[in-house]
């Protein structure tokens, strides 16, 4: 994967096209959102590819959390720290928070590391619907608005024991899912393994919007749907 494929950087200052978005979502997270989709009146950056640049700028470091403070929307220039401390922040051109970073402990700045992490985490997270929230939302009897689907990027983190990794890889270990009212905060918990040895952990949170009593048949409808714009593009 090149990251750069995805990006235009100018003097620390990073902007992500709606193509370039919409590009790594299916090319490399296989993540069909509506949300990242070119035409979309709610366009988003993703978050994991938010998540790359920073690993790509700053290197990957031993214990990480990232903090989404708002959806980065079309034609935003963010704005990216010359020099990274423990804690700082990724703003907008518009003063807008969009992102908190927070890192401790080793920091590896190997091109191919990172490039091989970002890879293996994209892989699991753009996993998680419809193969995890689907059958995690049945257990719990609620589903998505089916004509207005809305899951958020809320946070994650990575502890990892070491940074010398040759082979990076997650494996969901535990799933965990708060509803409140008509939102759902859901936690998917993960290993990290390189080979066959597990080298760290972390977790992935997210909200889902919306919520409603589950309906088999609507939901099905929603999951089909997305599986053919998989089809579709695959196709293409």
């Amino acid at each position: 994967m090149i990251l750069e494929n995805y990006y235009d950087i100018e003097h620390n200052n990073i902007r992500v096209s709606r193509q370039q978005a919409s590009d790594f979502a299916k090319k490399v997270a296989n993540d069909f959102n509506p949300l990242h989709d070119t035409d979309s009146k709610r366009f988003c950056v993703p978050g994991d590819l938010l998540f790359g640049l920073v690993l790509n700028q700053y290197g990957l470091s031993q214990n990480m959390r990232f903090v989404f403070s708002g959806m980065v929307g079309d034609g935003i220039e963010l704005l990216f720290p010359e020099s990274a401390t423990e804690t700082f922040v990724i703003s907008g051109s518009n003063g807008k928070e969009y992102l908190r970073v927070e890192r401790s402990g080793g920091n590896s700045r190997d091109k191919l590391l990172v490039s091989r992490l970002v890879e293996a985490y994209v892989a699991f997270s753009g996993h998680a619907f419809p193969y995890i929230l689907v059958p995690l939302m049945e257990a719990h009897d609620v589903m998505i608005n089916p004509g207005r689907p809305l899951i958020i990027y809320e946070n994650m983190e990575i502890h990892l024991d070491r940074l010398d990794i040759a082979d990076p890889a997650l494996k969901l270990s535990g799933t965990c899912f708060n509803i409140e009212g008509k939102r759902g905060l859901v936690q998917l918990k993960f290993t990290l393994h390189d080979n066959d040895e597990i080298i760290g952990k972390g977790t992935k949170n997210m909200v889902l919007g919306g919520l409603r009593p589950f309906d088999a048949a609507r939901m099905q409808t929603v999951v089909d749907d997305y599986l053919q714009r998989q089809e579709k593009f695959g196709d293409t």
